[in-house]
């Protein structure tokens, strides 16, 4: 993690300003990290990307401005993959950061340097971004809590790549923090929102349908992964709602609607950051390159067809929710993986490409679906397992007071071990 020079200094002068009695905003000395591929003035914005080492931004991202004007100290950048373009947090400017309930394995991406500062109380949050699971799968891997919001609830400016285009219908600004009550604060603070009742949400669950599921798709979940799913649904229905398990219209086909859509503007976005500098490109954007070269873009032809489809079911998706305004499902397949595993996993007699293994967190993104990953119980092995609460477009309190309840009756946040495997 970079470290600002002047953090300390800034501490010290929230701390006096406390001690006169002239303490401001709802963040007044509180230390929070930004991802790298985000804007922080006077700290280096690499994006994990050789073609960008060395710059510096002198402005900030509005959302970290946010930040900044509640009082929070910006401790420092956190890691993440080359242009946060997979599940990990790998590059070649910073090299590797570890998952810290096992060092063996990753602590996901692309947001998985905030989330593994977050479990190892090197912060009290971080902002990070989401257009496949981003914040969410990080948060699953290292058993903290993320809030995926709806596209444009948290200004999206100065970030890379870009909040525009195509990537805007599902791209978003996110926050990584331990306690629910955390990521309600920071959430509001990045919204712009005056500060909400102590009871915000409460009660509203009591007779709610709530919908679950713990397979949708080619890749079917670990037993490890369905059994939290279930406790979490079980926690709902404790808290008096109206529990059933059933697949949301549109969420099967959710990942190859992300790759028609997203992939394509991710691909012109590579193209153009690389051009004429190609042999700079690290292990994700080669592949990326490599695929371009052999076989081109889409036709836009085709881009534009699969926007009016993703509409159309959209358009059923939230027609169903009107009945049944949220619904738990897996953050992946499976816990966190070992670092080597960074395009194939093998997980109980099946072989998986990584990125489809997450496909149950590309819905929220594809369909514009606010939802929040929250530590719902362990692996064998001991490492963390998280669910995701969806619900819908601009509905974030509802989600959070879901994941309220299950922090609740689940533990949420769990201290990793001082031994973590693979030191």
């Amino acid at each position: 993690m970079a470290i600002a020079p002047d953090a300390l200094e800034q501490a010290r002068a929230a701390e006096a300003s406390v001690a006169r009695g002239d303490a401001r905003g709802a963040l007044h000395g509180v230390p929070l990290t930004v991802k790298d591929t985000i804007d922080v003035r006077g700290m280096p914005a690499a994006c994990g990307s050789r073609v960008r080492a060395g710059l510096v931004p002198e402005e900030d991202a509005p959302g970290v401005a946010r930040l900044r004007a509640a009082g929070a100290i910006i401790l420092g950048k956190t890691n993440c993959p080359e242009f946060a373009l997979d599940y990990t947090s790998e590059n070649p400017v910073y090299g590797r950061t570890n998952n810290p309930h096992d060092l063996s394995r990753t602590p996901g991406g692309s947001s998985g340097g905030c989330a593994a500062a977050v479990s190892a109380c090197m912060t009290a949050g971080s902002l990070g971004s989401d257009l496949a699971g981003s914040v969410r799968i990080p948060a699953h891997f290292c058993g903290v809590l993320a809030l995926k919001p709806t596209a444009g609830r948290v200004p999206g400016g100065r970030q890379l790549p870009p909040a525009s285009g195509l990537h805007s219908l599902g791209a978003t600004l996110g926050p990584l923090a331990r306690t629910v009550e955390d990521l309600r604060l920071f959430f509001r603070v990045l919204t712009g929102q005056p500060a909400a009742v102590e009871s915000e949400g409460a009660g509203r669950l009591k007779g709610m349908r709530v919908a679950f599921y713990t397979d949708a798709g080619a890749v079917p979940a670990s037993a490890e992964t369905r059994a939290a799913v279930r406790a979490a649904a079980r926690a709902l229905a404790d808290a008096g709602a109206s529990v059933l398990e059933a697949v949301p219209p549109g969420v099967q086909g959710a990942t190859e609607m992300w790759l028609s859509l997203f992939e394509y503007a991710t691909q012109r976005f590579i193209r153009r950051a690389y051009e004429g500098r190609e042999d700079e490109a690290g292990r994700a954007a080669r592949v990326i390159l490599e695929r371009l070269a052999r076989w081109g873009e889409p036709a836009l032809e085709d881009v534009l067809r699969a926007w009016e489809e993703r509409d159309r079911v959209r358009a059923a998706l939230l027609g169903w929710m009107e009945d049944v305004p949220l619904f738990v499902a897996p953050v992946g397949a499976v816990p966190a993986f070992r670092h080597e595993e960074f395009g194939r996993l093998e997980f109980e007699g099946r072989s998986v490409a990584t990125f489809r293994a997450f496909s149950q967190s590309h819905a929220a993104n594809v369909f514009d679906l606010p939802a929040a990953s929250v530590p719902a119980g362990a692996s064998a092995s001991g490492l963390p397992v998280g669910v995701q609460v969806v619900g819908r477009p601009h509905e974030e309190r509802l989600v959070l007071e879901a994941a309220r309840v299950l922090e609740e009756a689940l533990g949420g946040w769990r201290r990793p071990p001082a031994n973590a495997r693979g030191a």
